[in-house]
């Protein structure tokens, strides 16, 4: 049986390129993302669920109706609540071992990107214990700095609970210009060495710092996984995100060790 997928806005941005049709209809067992919807919305095509009807047949001669005795008909179904992302079975009620990916789509719970939402749901958790550890050594400064990279992973994980594009334009108050431009010559911007190994001299809040850039580095994997569709990714935005929060990690590494932290 075909596998049937959830219609995304990478989708029809690619198939819709070349061409600006008054009505999208929808295959029959496929769904629209409410992205996809709102893409669709925003340039103005309507949207019909079957597929495109077929041109209608000349019309005939009129002939005398027959007399049709009243039938009551039966009372339509139940409709159903969820549907499965994997194959498009519809579901009464929801399964134990699915949960929701967006809207009434379920997914089985270890599904990539269900395992890609705990590696950043934990992420978080790490940072607000960084941030009540730190606290008690009194450097409200990378209190406030782990606080924004707080706010990015909580607005990422609500974009991907919602399908909605993510943006963000700064971390730590650095453009992505900047952010590589100081990950890649900390010792122009900090006078640290590049690449320099942790060590435990160095102190709890660095190591702290440290362990956060590499549980962000297993969360950008797992994106990568949750996200890959054959050879390309439908949601680089996250993914390119990630990396940045992992320079902006490196830096804030960087600043420590150059006493900006103090």
């Amino acid at each position: 049986m075909e596998r049937v997928k959830a219609i995304t806005e990478d989708f029809l941005r690619v198939e819709l390129r070349n061409t600006q049709p008054e009505v999208y209809y929808i295959p029959e067992g496929k769904i629209l993302t409410p992205a996809a919807r709102e893409y669709l919305q925003q340039r103005k095509i309507k949207v019909a669920a079957g597929g495109q009807p077929a041109e209608p047949a000349p019309a005939a001669a009129p002939a005398a109706q027959p007399v049709v005795p009243t039938v009551m008909c039966a009372p339509e179904p139940p409709k159903p609540k969820y549907v499965d992302y994997e194959t498009g079975a519809y579901y009464m009620e929801k399964p134990e071992h699915m949960t929701q990916l967006f809207g009434n789509v379920l997914v089985a719970k270890d599904h990539p990107r269900i395992h890609f939402r705990g590696k950043l749901d934990s992420l978080q958790a790490l940072v607000v214990l960084d941030q009540v550890q730190i606290a008690e050594g009194g450097c409200q400064k990378l209190v406030d700095d782990l606080g924004n990279i707080l706010g990015i992973l909580r607005e990422m994980m609500r974009c991907d609970a919602l399908d909605e594009a993510f943006k963000n334009e700064t971390i730590i108050g650095l453009t992505h210009a900047e952010l590589r431009e100081r990950s890649h010559n900390p010792q122009k911007f900090f006078g640290v060495q590049y690449m320099q190994l942790p060590d435990y001299t160095m102190g709890r809040d660095y190591a702290l710092l440290n362990q956060l850039r590499a549980a962000v580095r297993e969360t950008e994997v797992a994106a990568t996984e949750a996200f890959r569709v054959g050879n390309k990714y439908t949601r680089k935005d996250i993914i390119e995100e990630l990396n940045r929060l992992s320079s902006a990690i490196h830096i804030m590494m960087c600043m420590y060790l150059a006493g900006q932290y103090r």
